[in-house]
């Protein structure tokens, strides 16, 4: 069977445990994915995680960045990265930058105001705008995990140029009826709802049942 991954583009909004959560998920349910982190994006992860994320040594950047919780303790997660291929964020010649590069569609994860702004406008002035155009055109899914607040007019004008081009807009907004206990389960959720989009299958929190109360526990 050929190769047909997942573009996940880390954008440099605060929020990088929603993608480490995104990919984890992907990797759990087999998936095979192409990682293009922004020069920002690794400004970001320096400073929420202390990891520096460099080109030359992106797979153990990527293994300490995947292992450790939405707390920041290393070692939460065992992780196997066989499955990622990695672009630099300035390799407008790499694969995902072609339509006749095959993806099943492209995850941003977390969304910058200045990637939305990027990508609606059509600029491509690095790969993971270039990779998001080209999603577009080809018809596949592109979902926005938009994270920002408050959203001023200008940006939620960008988020419906998106929407009417065929992209999903997923606001980072974690929900509490899942019965969240630890910042862990409200970063899965956000990235449960993104991966709810792209159809992927995950187990990353309680679904709602019509049942009220049932936020009140954890099932084990």
């Amino acid at each position: 069977m050929p190769r047909t991954p997942w573009i996940v583009g880390v954008s440099g909004a605060s929020g990088t445990p929603y993608a480490a959560a995104v990919l984890r998920a992907l990797l759990d349910a087999g998936e095979s994915v192409d990682l293009v982190v922004s020069r920002a994006s690794r400004l970001t992860l320096l400073d929420e995680t202390g990891i520096s994320f460099r080109d030359a040594h992106w797979q153990s950047d990527l293994r300490e960045w995947l292992s450790r919780g939405a707390d920041g303790k290393p070692d939460t997660f065992s992780v196997d990265i066989d499955a990622v291929r990695h672009w630099s964020a300035g390799d407008l010649a790499a694969g995902p930058s072609s339509g006749s590069y095959p993806t099943k569609g492209m995850l941003i994860v977390p969304a910058s105001t200045a990637s939305v702004a990027g990508v609606a406008l059509g600029l491509s002035k690095d790969l993971l705008q270039r990779a998001a155009s080209v999603t577009l055109k080809e018809d596949r899914k592109l979902i926005v995990a938009v994270r920002e607040t408050p959203l001023n007019g200008q940006t939620l004008r960008h988020l419906v140029t998106l929407d009417d081009a065929g992209a999903t807009v997923v606001p980072a907004s974690p929900a509490f009826y899942a019965g969240a206990t630890h910042i862990q389960d409200l970063v899965d959720f956000v990235a449960g709802r993104v991966l709810d989009a792209a159809g992927v299958p995950h187990r990353l929190y309680r679904r709602w049942q019509g049942e009220l109360g049932g936020g009140a526990h954890r099932d084990d």
